[in-house]
């Protein structure tokens, strides 16, 4: 198992009201490590933590385009056996601007580039289980290009009015977190609501 510098502490070390007693690394591939974390809770009892470590950021992109429309990807989500709909989302390596990545993902996935772009707000992704973050931009005055999608990725490129994305969140159509948090952010943006 190779070391992190999250391995590399003396025990116990303070997490807040909480301390790790010690922690092993369980799994590592080239985009996550799972640590297995024993710990006393805030009322002194023993316990474990599996946390999940990303190795890179959460990214995501609203592209809204001239007439309120927003460009939004549909592909097969392995980990939930089915389809998912989405904004343009990626890793941002921790080496790299967000919204450079922001900027790739857009163009890889949809053939986008944006002329104007806006930082609508950071995340994380499922703080019980992972220390992931991000950030979701909004993109503005966008001109169409060629899609460039990874080797993976299967995509289809979908055009909604905003206020139809917004419905298909409370119809159950849209449940990626980045999607739900990012398309309720950019709503409220545009109509002058202050983020």
């Amino acid at each position: 198992m190779s070391s992190s510098p999250e391995t590399d502490v003396a025990f116990p070390r303070r997490r807040g009201p909480w301390r790790q007693l010690d922690q092993q690394l369980v799994y590592e591939n080239p985009w996550i490590r799972v640590t297995h974390e024993n710990v006393l809770t805030p009322a002194g009892t023993r316990g474990i933590y599996g946390v999940v470590h990303f190795n890179s950021r959460a990214v995501g992109v609203v592209p809204i385009d001239a007439v309120g429309c927003v460009w939004l990807v549909r592909q097969f989500r392995y980990t939930i056996n089915q389809y998912s709909i989405e904004i343009p989302e990626g890793g941002s390596p921790f080496d790299e601007d967000m919204l450079e990545t922001a900027q790739r993902e857009l163009r890889e996935e949809t053939g986008l580039t944006a002329a104007e772009w806006t930082h609508l707000l950071d995340l994380h992704t499922s703080n019980s289980v992972t220390d992931e973050s991000g950030a979701i931009f909004l993109a503005r005055g966008l001109t169409q290009g060629e899609m460039a999608p990874e080797a993976t990725e299967d995509i289809e490129v979908l055009r909604f009015s905003l206020e139809e994305a917004i419905a298909a969140i409370f119809r159950g159509e849209i449940t990626d977190s980045l999607t739900v948090m990012g398309l309720l952010a950019a709503e409220r943006y545009l109509k002058g609501g202050i983020l």
